[in-house]
């Protein structure tokens, strides 16, 4: 109890100490471990530079500030995991979701790694800091905690659910994407009042638009069909070849639409193949774009991989979604979630893709209610709530008892 009032009333004189001039100096940092996190970084920098209470604002990729094998482990081995050993990452993700017994080490770990970024945080000396990503969270935590930092702490957690790594005792604020994200967070022995359930950013070009057909045309498209959405995401990890291979099964009058992101390699096989083995729908191949928004406005179905900012992206324009191949762990999380409100439908065997994609688009009705039901749970201004929420509150940090931290290991 002495720790934490004395952790306070530190906190107190620093508030009392803030800039007289100029306005918050906001630091954003994800980590590019897939795109996700920086995505919602990026959609949190436009946030915050709309507000006149903000004076400076950096937004970084932490792992910048990382040696190259350390860069390489966090970025380049989740992805060969995730294609070549599923089974692995969903094995480390469940054995490393057990609440506060994994911070210690995976902490002595991060900080071996990332005294540059410990250092360029400590310069920069933030008012505010935001983090999409659970390492610099933790990094920032411990700074705070140690009285080597007074900002105010703010994490974003980047899926529908809320894993352990996410956890950090030290802390202002969490904003999470659902209800149930909060109620677990709150029965790990975290205060309600400072869990906000505000939704995943994202960018506000993100929004319904309701000239479909003249979007169509504009992107070169026949208005008379509908158009499947095949997202291999940003990375280009999703088995799109396999899924157009499954759609020439398809009944159906339908134009596809393939987005490789940067896997250009995957884009110039498919484009090869599609030339050697006409498809029997019309087949459109595009490497990375920033028209995602468009191609979503477009679109009849969005098949693919539900990651958080996928999906939130998704629902915001009312895009039902058909989950092929989630990554074990935080995206069959995803699955859940969009399953059990109606977004979404999932598809177990590639070989019945045709046939469920077939069902939808022969019942308008169902089709409909998907749309509905997306936009019903969609929160496109999550990044709005997080900054406002943020610059109009002058909390005091969180420090979780430890004897809470306990009972919570106990009831797991």
């Amino acid at each position: 109890m002495g720790a934490a009032v004395s952790f306070c009333r530190m906190w107190e004189l620093r508030r009392k100490t803030i800039r007289a001039l100029g306005g918050k100096r906001v630091l954003i940092l994800s980590a590019s471990a897939g795109t996700g996190h920086v995505r919602a970084a990026m959609a949190l920098d436009k946030a915050f530079r709309q507000e006149p209470g903000v004076g400076e604002v950096v937004t970084v990729d932490a792992l910048k500030f990382t040696n190259k094998l350390f860069r390489d482990f966090y970025s380049k081995l989740y992805v060969q995991l995730v294609v070549k050993a599923p089974s692995v990452v969903s094995w480390v993700y469940k054995i490393t979701d057990e609440p506060w017994k994994t911070d210690r080490m995976r902490l002595m770990l991060d900080r071996l790694n990332t005294r540059p970024l410990v250092n360029f945080i400590s310069e920069f000396d933030p008012d505010i800091t935001v983090c999409t990503h659970f390492l610099p969270a933790e990094l920032i935590s411990y700074l705070i905690d140690n009285g080597q930092l007074h900002a105010k702490l703010s994490i974003v957690v980047t899926d529908f659910a809320c894993h352990a790594m996410w956890l950090c005792r030290v802390f202002h604020h969490y904003f999470v994407a659902s209800e149930e994200a909060k109620v677990h967070l709150t029965r790990l022995g975290l205060p309600e009042d400072r869990i906000t359930v505000s939704g995943v950013p994202i960018d506000p070009v993100f929004r319904p638009v309701n000239e479909r057909e003249k979007v169509l045309q504009e992107l070169g498209m026949d208005p008379e069909l509908p158009l499947l959405l095949v997202s291999g995401g940003a990375l280009g990890v999703s088995p799109v070849e396999a899924i157009l291979e499954e759609l020439s099964f398809l009944g159906t009058p339908a134009q596809v639409v393939v987005i490789c992101g940067r896997n250009e390699v995957l884009a110039q096989r498919i484009r090869l193949n599609l030339q050697l083995h006409p498809h029997p729908l019309p087949v459109h191949v595009i490497g990375y774009t920033d028209q995602m928004h468009r191609w979503m406005a477009a679109a009849t179905l969005l098949i693919g991989k539900p990651g958080g900012l996928t999906a939130s992206e998704a629902m915001a324009m009312g895009l039902p979604m058909v989950i092929v191949s989630p990554i074990p762990g935080q995206e069959e999380r995803n699955s859940d979630y969009l399953l059990e409100r109606g977004i979404a439908i999932k598809c177990n065997e590639l070989t019945t893709l045709a046939f469920k994609v077939e069902q939808l688009l022969r019942h308008p009705e169902q089709l409909a209610q998907m749309r509905k039901q997306a936009l019903a749970w969609s929160r496109p201004d999550a990044g709005q709530v997080i900054v406002q929420t943020l610059l109009s509150e002058e909390e005091e940090p969180v420090l979780v008892p430890r004897r809470q931290i306990r009972a919570a290991g106990k009831s797991k």
